[in-house]
């Protein structure tokens, strides 16, 4: 068959582009003589649709011209040209209105995907023999579709693929932004040393470029970006641990705290309750800033549970309170490491009365080791008294007036820890 006789061009008004007679001529070309399942060819356009740049609604007058092709298969042999009405179309294309069908059509024919075949009139019908059967057909031509089968199922492999990879990128930052999100929190939460602010601003910047349906460059580009600031938060936090694990391994051969009333919090720790002597005197530290005093008996009222910690279950002195502040530092899961700096910094008395209304106040703390670390750096600017805390404390426990220590300035707010320790 000559390239003449494959060229045709539309009824009416429609131009006769140069595009659309080039993919004639090419398809008149193309070796492709073996039948192909039109379902099949479609499913592949339907995966597709977007790089042919098609609708939904294309989709769907498509089905229809295909179910107006009664066999299976499209061969070469067998016509590929079929002719229903606009209203037949329409019907089956579940009943689209007369502008849309037209729109489609012009859609699929641009994408290459069906050929007009138009009659002198522009109406489409068929000339039959004797026999009955079509010997000419004027209407839309399924022939690109089975010349292009191999093409579309190429294209249609490409797209899954690259939709395969999108979704694993998209996994892939989703799972990045948890990480980051969780461990700038946990690093927050408990004290961990480092401008955690601005690592939490850089994420949020890096978030807010996120567009609400963004491309696959788009979404590796902010993949990268996320897993650079994961890894920098990782890589910090990874070597304030190991300056951790080196302190507290340190610990046990450094100084004592010097105080003249009490033991080392090292001793107490580390060798039980039975075999506590008193140290003997040893001379004050040339400047020490004077601490707070309280009466031991008004701790153990504002923190009864305590007590039940010391030596024996009961604190009968200041000694037995360091000693069950030793127990419940860890039972509350505070490292040794932030507790030597809450001693360092407070003193052991005031650090053992600290973790004694923590432990009052556990079910209200997420984590009771980065709120001591919050308490130290309190103590150090000067900003950390005990007072307040014993008193909302003793109130709490029904001491003075009874009033609960939820009730604050008159509004009725519960008061959780982090405001009583400010």
């Amino acid at each position: 068959m000559t390239h003449s006789q494959m060229i045709t061009t539309p009824f009416g008004r429609r131009p006769a582009k140069l595009s659309l007679v080039k993919g004639q001529m090419d398809r008149a070309e193309a070796k492709q003589s073996r039948a192909v399942d039109k379902w099949r060819v479609y499913r592949d356009v339907c995966e597709a649709r977007e790089r042919l740049g098609l609708q939904d609604r294309a989709l769907a007058v498509l089905n229809a011209l295909l179910s107006f092709y009664p066999e299976t298969e499209l061969a070469e042999e067998g016509g590929l040209v079929v002719f229903p009405s606009n209203a037949q179309l329409s019907v089956r294309a579940h009943g689209i209105s007369g502008s849309t069908l037209r729109r489609a059509l012009a859609s699929l024919v641009e994408a290459g995907l069906i050929e007009r075949r138009d009659s002198p009139n522009g109406k489409r019908y068929a000339h039959r023999d004797r026999a009955g059967q079509v010997e000419e057909a004027f209407g839309f031509s399924l022939e690109p579709l089975r010349v292009r089968a191999v093409e579309l199922a190429q294209l249609a492999q490409i797209v899954a693929e690259q939709a395969r990879l999108f979704r694993r990128a998209k996994e892939a930052l989703t799972i990045c932004r948890r990480d980051v999100r969780k461990l700038i929190s946990a690093a927050i939460e408990e004290g961990a040393a480092g401008d955690w602010s601005e690592m939490e601003d850089h994420y949020v910047r890096i978030i807010a470029r996120l567009p609400r349906r963004p491309s696959m460059t788009e979404v590796i580009e902010i993949r990268d970006e996320m897993e650079l600031l994961r890894d920098e938060i990782i890589n910090r936090l990874e070597m304030l641990l190991k300056t951790e694990n080196m302190n507290t391994n340190a610990a046990p051969y450094d100084g004592h705290i010097q105080n003249s009333n009490t033991e080392s919090i090292h001793d107490l720790e580390s060798s039980g309750y039975e075999n506590m002597r008193p140290e003997s005197p040893k001379p004050e530290p040339i400047k020490q800033r004077q601490p707070e005093t309280y009466p031991l008996s008004m701790v153990l009222k504002a923190c009864p549970q305590i007590g039940d910690y010391g030596p024996g279950g009961a604190v009968g002195s200041w000694r037995d309170l360091m000693a069950a502040a030793v127990v419940v530092r860890s039972m509350l899961g505070v490292s040794p490491s932030a507790y030597q700096e809450a001693c360092e910094a407070m003193g052991p008395e005031r650090a053992a009365i600290t973790i004694a209304a923590i432990l009052e106040r556990a079910g209200h703390i997420n984590s009771a080791g980065g709120y001591l670390r919050s308490l130290t750096a309190k103590a150090v600017a000067g900003e950390f008294s005990l007072g307040p805390v014993l008193m909302a404390l003793l109130r709490q426990a029904g001491d003075g007036q009874g009033r609960r220590i939820g009730v604050v300035c008159g509004r009725g707010r519960n008061t959780t820890l982090s405001e009583i320790l400010t």
